[in-house]
This record gives structure tokens, C-alpha cells and sequence, in this order.
């Protein structure tokens, strides 16, 4: 449990903890979400609700899943929806592999050793720059990261809720800023290169559209998530008062330094290899087209969190003398299984609510009648970009996938604000920051789950208000800061990436 300061926005806070608390289980709830996507189809197909789609004119009807093709879809592909729930896959491998550097020692001595040779001061800032850093490789910020921070805070005298908070600030609202690409970036720039085309079919975008933009805000982001995390969220925690114990912090042993020189020459052997086969044009890493973005390096991070977490604590398990045999290293990765099971009873629920949206149609004739709705209000530039920020912002609770909701959004904002003088690269980036700062506090987020089951090692009676009222600050701050970053970032006519200018000339 934590201790909570009463100031008024505290208060506040803690109102709103108390009322997402009060709702049932979050397993439960995401059931009852399921339930009520299913009886709304009904009800806005009964009514004919609907919308068209910007680009191919196609009319958006939702669909009744309580028909009788709705009923045998349901029965049907319960299971797939459960197996094919993408973060469950992600999670499950990745803990096999961490298990192993855990229940090595290989964890606690490197967080031993961080701690010993950081300043303690600067220790939050570093959390949070290294969330925004890990979107690079996919989602590695959340299976690893955040909770590691939480055992970095606890090792060292603080409550680990904090440190976990300050990691998912970065991993997820600082989404879109970073100092090198990912993969959303091209991905993001093909879309919005198709719906420029509707203006202009010569016109391209760049996976690197947003990059300027990109780099400043990494600290902007990282320095704001700082500032919320030591002046709000930790003196609202307060003081740690649960259960779980902080690992001591004391010198390595001899044993422990030889393992952690045998792990960290297997990581430097592995990282040859991977750089090996991605610096060659023609390396064996890389995809087809010779393409570093698109080959397993990126696309496959998982796969590689799972092999080098398992050699490295093999590593530095034998030598340091803690596995004995193979049995020990078995029965780490077990233990670590054994830790995700309230994790595995909420994706169960959360992944057929996600289809069951998905299916009826619902999450597409919300975004397209928002968008449109914007759209015709005609309202100056400035405010219209706030607006777009806030529709974003909106639509991410309710639909969880970047590239979806851009497929939507681009072909309707894209030419809105090439008319109005203004480039893709512009509506991309604006559209990337709503995206970005409601990630922390929509349920509809893939990893929410997961978030739910790391809080509650550590405060058994954390639910879904807990999360929300936690990183409410954070979407504020970021909010407002990337806000003020845009529009200053316009009044300099500052170029949101090589080639990529703010305006557009017809």
C-alpha cells in the first residue's frame, strides 16, 4: 500500500482512483466491455448507423455479432482470438528468456551494479529516456523495462510503483519521439504518402518525415515525465508499505563478477553476429529488399530479448555457480510463468473484446464521423491542429492500433491540411503526438493488462483506476508540452525532418 498526500489535485487523483476501483475485477470488466460491444452492434445496426470512408467512398455499416452469423463467429473463434492475442505471444516468450537471466542472479547483480554507480538523482530521468529509447525495439519498454524500474526504485529505498510509472511514461506516452526510427515510422509515412496522393500523386513522405521533431521531443519528453514523476506521482504515492522486499544492495561477489564478465562476453558475441548480418548490404539479417527496418533485427526484437536474456543468465548462472544443472534452468523459466497467470486470465477477456469491437465496425464509424465532424466545423489553423491533437487523443481510447486509426484519419486530415498550405509531414506528426498522450490511460492500449499485473506485485488491490489515476499527470503534462513544442515549432518554420517542410505549395 502507499501513502497519499491531500492536496486538491491530489484529491482529485485520488477521487478518481477510488472510482475506477470501485469497478469489479478487470478481468470482469473487460467482460462486461465485451458484452455491451455486442448489444451496441445490435443496436446501431437496428438504427443504420454508419459512415463512409474517406478515400474509396464505401459505405461503413456496423455489424449485428448477435445474428446468426454474428452468434457463430463469436463460438467459433473464441479461441483464436484468445491464442492470437498479439502481446500474450510477446509476453509469454519474452518471460521464458528473462526468467532465466532472473532466476540466474544475472538481474539482480546488473541492478545492483546500476545502482551502485548511478546518481541516485538522476536515476528518474534516466528511466524515462530509456522508455522513449526502447520503442526502437518494439515492445521491449514493456515486458522489460517497467518492471525492472520497479525493482530499480525498491532496491533503492523507493516505492517501485513510482519507478514503474515513470518507465511507462516513456515506453508509451513518449511513443512518438525518439533519436532513431522504428518501425512505425514507415509505416506511418506509406499511409500518409496515399493520402497525399489524392492532392498530389507525385508527393512522397519519408519514414524519416518526423525525425527533427522527433529528437527534440525526446527531451521534452523525457524532462517533462521527469518533473511529474518527482513533483506529482511520488509525493502522492508516497512511502512503499507493502510486502515485497527490494533486493540488497551490496558489492558483487568474486563468483559474481566472472559471471557477469562470461554473460557480458556472450552479449558482445551476439552482438557481433546480429551486427554482422545487418551491416552488409547483402547480410544475412536483413530482409529481402536489403531493408534493416523490415528484417528480423526489427521486426523480430522479441525473438532476440529471448535469446540474449537466456544466454546471458545461462552465462552468468553457470558461472557464477547458481545453476547446478538444467533442472535449475527449467524451473526458472517455469517460475517466471507462474507470475503471468492473472495476466493470462485478463487477455482472455481482453482480446474478445478487441475482436468483438473490431468485428462489428464500431471503432471505424467513430473515427470516420469524428474526423468528418472537424473537418467541417472550418476553424483556423492553429486551433484546428489542437483540435486534430485532442480527436486523436480521443479516438486512441477507444481504438488501440496507430497505423488503423491513420488509415482512416490520413485520407480525410492529409488533404484538409494540404489546402490549407500545410504538408503530410505536418499532419503526421500532429496526429502522432494525440496518438501518443492518451496511450497511458486507454484500456484499449495492448499491454493495459499487463501494466494492471505489474502494479499488483507490488499493491494487491490494484485495478484499472489505479493505472488511470497514476498517469493522469502525465497525459496532462505531455499534452500541454507537446502542444507548445508544435505550435512554437510552426511560428519558427522549423522542417519536421530531412525534406520534410511544414508548408505546402499546390
Amino acid at each position: 500500500m502507499t501513502e497519499k498526500k491531500s492536496t486538491f489535485f491530489n484529491k482529485f487523483l485520488n477521487y478518481t482512483e477510488r472510482a475506477g476501483n470501485a469497478l469489479p475485477h478487470p478481468a470482469t470488466l473487460f467482460a462486461a466491455f465485451a458484452i455491451f460491444v455486442l448489444i451496441i452492434s445490435f443496436v446501431a445496426s437496428y438504427f443504420g448507423w454508419n459512415a463512409v470512408h474517406p478515400t474509396t467512398s464505401r459505405i461503413i455499416e456496423p455489424i449485428n455479432l448477435l445474428d446468426h452469423d454474428g452468434i457463430h463467429r463469436i463460438m467459433l473463434e473464441m479461441v483464436h482470438n484468445f491464442t492470437s492475442f498479439a502481446p500474450l505471444g510477446i509476453v509469454i516468450v519474452a518471460m521464458l528468456g528473462i526468467g532465466i537471466a532472473e532466476s540466474s542472479g544475472l538481474i539482480a547483480a546488473v541492478i545492483r551494479l546500476l545502482v551502485l554507480k548511478s546518481p541516485e538523482r538522476y536515476l528518474t530521468f534516466v528511466i524515462v529516456l530509456a522508455g522513449i529509447l526502447s520503442n526502437t525495439a518494439s515492445d521491449i519498454g514493456y515486458v522489460l523495462l517497467i518492471p525492472l524500474a520497479g525493482t530499480i526504485f525498491l532496491s533503492v529505498g523507493r516505492n517501485p510503483l513510482v519507478g514503474m510509472a515513470a518507465a511507462f511514461a516513456g515506453v508509451s506516452g513518449g511513443f512518438s519521439a525518439n533519436l532513431i526510427l522504428g518501425t512505425i515510422d514507415p509505416l506511418l509515412a506509406g499511409l500518409s504518402q496515399e493520402a497525399a496522393g489524392i492532392i498530389d500523386p507525385t508527393y512522397e513522405v519519408n519514414p524519416t518525415a518526423n525525425y527533427y521533431f522527433m529528437f527534440v521531443s525526446t527531451f521534452i519528453i523525457a524532462i517533462s515525465g521527469t518533473w511529474v514523476t518527482e513533483k506529482i506521482v511520488a509525493p502522492r504515492l508516497g512511502n512503499y508499505k507493502g510486502t515485497v522486499q527490494g533486493e540488497e544492495i551490496k558489492k558483487l561477489s568474486k563468483e559474481e563478477k566472472k559471471g557477469l564478465r562470461l554473460a557480458t562476453v556472450t552479449m558482445l558475441i551476439l552482438t557481433a553476429i546480429v551486427l554482422f548480418g545487418i551491416i552488409p548490404e547483402d547480410g544475412f539479417l536483413r530482409a529481402t529488399d536489403g531493408s534493416i527496418l523490415r528484417s528480423p533485427v526489427i521486426k523480430g526484437v522479441i525473438a532476440l530479448l529471448f535469446i540474449f536474456s537466456a544466454a546471458a543468465g545461462l552465462a552468468f548462472g553457470f558461472g557464477s555457480g547458481k545453476f547446478k544443472s538444467d533442472s535449475d534452468v527449467v524451473e526458472g523459466m517455469s517460475l517466471s510463468i507462474k507470475s503471468l497467470a492473472t495476466y493470462i486470465v485478463l487477455v482472455f477477456f481482453a482480446a474478445q473484446f478487441v475482436a468483438y469491437f473490431k468485428w462489428s465496425h464500431l471503432g471505424e464509424i467513430l473515427a470516420i464521423n469524428g474526423a468528418v465532424f472537424l473537418q467541417s466545423i472550418n476553424i483556423g489553423s492553429i486551433p484546428l491542429i489542437i483540435a486534430f491533437i485532442i480527436l486523436a487523443a480521443t479516438i486512441n481510447m477507444a481504438m488501440g492500433s496507430a497505423s488503423a486509426k491513420w488509415a482512416i484519419m490520413a485520407p480525410v486530415f492529409i488533404p484538409l491540411f494540404m489546402e490549407l498550405g500545410y504538408s503530410p509531414e505536418l499532419s503526421q506528426v500532429v496526429y502522432r503526438i494525440g496518438d501518443s498522450v492518451t496511450n497511458l490511460i486507454s484500456p484499449m492500449m495492448s499491454f493495459f493488462a499487463l501494466i494492471i499485473a505489474y502494479f499488483q506485485k507490488y499493491d494487491k488491490k490494484a485495478s484499472i483506476g489505479t493505472i488511470i489515476s497514476t498517469m493522469l499527470p502525465y497525459t496532462f503534462v505531455f499534452f500541454v508540452a507537446w502542444t507548445i513544442l508544435i505550435i512554437i515549432w510552426m511560428q519558427l518554420g522549423l522542417p519536421l525532418g530531412p525534406g520534410a517542410p511544414l508548408h505546402y505549395t499546390p
